[in-house]
C-alpha cells in the first residue's frame, strides 16, 4: 500500500504540463495545479485577450485568472524530494498513439519493453521483472513489443496457435488440428519457422552474392567510364595537335603560292615593260623615218631628190613579234589550289565515316537478358557481308557476297595479306560490338565463328584455324553432329539438327550463344568470357571431290529484314 501511496502521491504533485515535478506549485479556480512558469507559458501562448482554458478539464476563465503560488503543495514537493522520491518519468517513457501500451500499467500507461507470446501481453520494464525472477515465466518466449498478439490466438477456439498446417498455408491451434485440418501435413510452427529462416538464409546469401557481384559491375562501368573519358580526352588532345598541324601546313603552302604567284608576276611584268619600252622606242624611231621619208617624197627637185634618197638609212631590224599571254595566266593556279581542297575535302569526308562512333559503340548499360524468342533476336539483326580480300581461293563468293561455296577449282583471286591461304575460311566486311544477330544457311560440313581480326592467315597452323586458338571461337556442324571449339579445346555438342544455326553476341557482357533453328529455337551452346576487340563473322567450308563421289558444301549469310 506504501507504494501504492507513493506512486499516487507522486502522480498528485506532478504537472500535466511537463509531466515533471511542481516547481512553484499554482492552483487554478478550476482546482488543477500546474507549475507556475508552465500555466503562466500556456497561457501566453493561448492569449485570447478575455478567455483562458484550464489544459486538464478545459474550463475556460474571462478574466486571466491571478495565480496564488500553493504553500501545501510546494511543503508536500520539498517532504517527497528529501525522501527520495524521483521525477515522474520522461515524456517519452509513456506510450503515445503509435506506440504499444503496457498492459499491467493503471492511469496513464508506460511504453511496452517486450510482448511475452504465451501470456499474450506487453510489459513495461517495471512490469516485465518477474519474466526475468519467476522459473516458469522464465520460460515463456519474449518478443518485440507487438500490437498484433491477439493475431496469434485461434479466433474459434480462442487458444493460441503453435501448429502450422502445410496443406492450407496457415497457422492453426491443437483443436483445429483434431477438426478441419485433420490428417493434414502438419509441423510446429517453431520449425515450420526454421525451415523457412534456412531458406531466407539462403535467399540472402543469394542476394549479398548478387550484391557482391553489381557492385563490382558498378566499379567496373567506373573503370570503362573513366577510360572512356580519358580515352576521348586524349582523342580530342591529338585531334586538335594535328589538325593544328594541318593547319600550320596549309597556311605555309598557302603562303608559299602567294609568294610564288607574286613572284612570276613581278618576273611576268618585267618582261612586258622591257617589251614595251623597246616597242615605244621602235615606233618612235619609224615616225622619224616616217617624217624622212615624207619630206623626201615631197621634193619637187628632181636633181635634189634622187641626191638625197641614197642618203636615206635603212630601216633596222624591227622586234620580233610579240607572244601576247592570255588573260587566264594565272587561272591553272587556282584550279590547282581548288584541286587540292576537293581532293582533302573527300578525304576528310571519307575518314569523318570511317572514325564514326558506331564502329566503337561503348555499352555502358547493365547486362541486357538474352530474348527468348526468334522475335526478340531480330531485333538484333545485323546485315553482314563476306570480304572477299580473306576468302580462300578455294571458295567462291556469290549473292553480294553472303555465300561462299566449296569449289572443285581455286578461284582466280588476286594476292591479298587477309586471305587464308590453306585453311578454307572467309571473314565478315564489318566488325561486330554490341548486341548481334545473324543467321547461317548451310549445306555440308560448315563451321560457324567468330573470330578476332588479328587472326593469322598463312599457312595450316592452328594459329589460323577457327577454334584452334585463343583468338577464335567455333561450332562446327555436319550433318550428325555439333562440335564445339575454342583454344583448340573440343566439346561434343548435342542439339536438333537443322540446316540453319543463329548466332547471338553480346560483346560488352562477353555472351556468345549458338543456336538451332526450325520451326522454334534451341539452344547449343552458351559461351561466358571478356571480349577485348571488335570480333569478325566466320565461316568455314569444307567440300570433297573424288573419282568416284563428291559433296559440295555452302554457307550463307542469310538476310533476315
Amino acid at each position: 500500500m506504501a507504494q501504492k501511496g507513493g506512486q499516487l502521491d507522486q502522480e498528485t504533485i506532478s504537472c500535466s504540463i511537463c509531466l515533471d515535478l511542481l516547481k512553484d506549485p499554482v492552483t487554478t479556480p478550476c482546482g488543477h495545479n500546474y507549475c507556475m512558469d508552465c500555466i503562466k507559458s500556456h497561457w501566453d501562448v493561448e492569449d485570447c485577450k478575455y478567455r483562458y482554458s484550464c489544459p486538464e478539464c478545459r474550463k475556460t476563465f474571462t478574466p486571466r485568472p491571478v495565480l496564488l503560488k500553493n504553500n501545501l503543495l510546494a511543503d508536500l514537493v520539498e517532504d517527497l524530494k528529501k525522501t527520495g522520491l524521483q521525477a515522474a518519468p520522461a515524456d517519452h517513457c509513456y506510450a503515445g498513439a503509435e506506440d504499444v501500451a503496457c498492459d499491467v500499467c493503471t492511469g496513464r500507461k508506460l511504453k511496452a519493453h517486450k510482448s511475452c507470446l504465451q501470456c499474450l501481453a506487453a510489459f513495461c520494464e517495471n512490469h516485465l521483472q518477474p519474466h526475468y525472477e519467476s522459473a516458469p515465466l522464465k520460460k515463456h518466449k519474449l518478443v518485440e513489443p507487438s500490437k498484433k498478439l491477439q493475431e496469434n490466438v485461434c479466433s474459434r477456439h480462442d487458444e493460441v496457435m503453435k501448429i502450422f498446417c502445410r496443406t492450407d498455408q496457415q497457422l492453426i491451434c491443437s483443436l483445429c488440428l483434431m477438426d478441419e485440418h485433420k490428417g493434414h501435413d502438419t509441423v510446429s510452427a517453431a520449425a515450420e519457422r526454421a525451415e523457412r529462416q534456412r531458406e531466407l538464409e539462403g535467399s540472402r546469401q543469394t542476394i549479398q552474392q548478387r550484391i557482391q557481384d553489381r557492385e563490382k559491375d558498378v566499379k567496373l562501368l567506373q573503370q570503362q567510364a573513366e577510360a572512356i573519358n580519358l580515352s576521348a580526352d586524349k582523342a580530342v588532345e591529338d585531334s586538335e595537335k594535328i589538325f593544328t598541324e594541318l593547319i600550320r601546313l596549309l597556311e605555309k603552302r598557302s603562303s608559299d603560292v602567294k609568294q610564288q604567284v607574286r613572284s612570276q608576276k613581278r618576273s611576268e611584268v618585267s618582261r612586258v615593260r622591257e617589251l614595251q619600252k623597246k616597242l615605244e622606242q621602235e615606233i618612235t624611231e619609224l615616225k622619224r623615218k616616217d617624217a624622212e621619208v615624207k619630206k623626201l617624197s615631197h621634193t619637187e627637185d628632181l636633181n635634189q631628190f634622187l641626191h638625197n634618197y641614197p642618203s636615206l638609212s635603212p630601216l633596222s631590224q624591227s622586234t620580233s613579234s610579240i607572244h601576247i599571254l592570255p588573260l587566264s595566266y594565272f587561272e591553272d593556279v587556282t584550279a590547282a589550289v581548288s584541286e587540292v581542297r576537293d581532293k582533302l575535302q573527300d578525304i576528310l569526308r571519307e575518314k569523318r565515316t570511317n572514325v564514326s562512333l558506331t564502329g566503337t559503340e561503348v555499352d555502358v548499360l547493365l547486362p541486357q537478358p538474352e530474348p527468348k524468342t526468334r522475335a526478340g533476336f531480330l531485333k538484333y539483326s545485323r546485315e553482314i557481308t563476306l570480304d572477299p580480300n580473306t576468302a580462300n581461293t578455294w571458295l567462291l563468293l556469290s549473292e553480294g557476297n553472303r555465300k561462299a561455296t566449296h569449289m572443285s577449282r581455286q578461284q582466280s583471286y588476286s594476292s591479298h595479306p587477309d586471305r587464308f591461304t590453306v585453311w578454307c575460311q572467309v571473314l565478315s566486311r564489318e566488325g561486330l560490338t554490341g548486341r548481334c544477330y545473324w543467321e547461317v544457311e548451310r549445306r555440308g560440313v560448315v563451321s560457324v565463328a567468330v573470330t578476332y581480326k588479328n587472326i593469322s592467315r598463312a599457312g595450316r597452323t592452328d594459329e589460323c584455324g577457327f577454334g584452334l586458338n585463343d583468338k577464335s571461337w567455333v561450332l562446327d556442324c555436319t550433318n550428325n553432329s555439333y562440335t564445339f571449339w575454342s583454344n583448340n579445346v573440343r566439346t561434343p555438342i548435342s542439339g536438333p539438327r537443322s540446316s540453319r544455326v543463329g548466332v547471338y553476341l553480346d560483346h560488352s557482357a562477353g555472351i556468345l550463344s549458338f543456336y538451332s533453328v526450325s520451326e522454334t529455337m534451341t539452344l547449343l551452346h552458351r559461351v561466358q568470357t571478356t571480349f577485348t576487340q571488335p570480333l569478325y563473322a566466320g565461316l568455314g567450308v569444307y567440300g570433297f571431290y573424288g573419282l568416284f563421289s563428291s559433296t559440295e558444301a555452302s554457307a550463307e549469310l542469310c538476310k533476315l529484314k
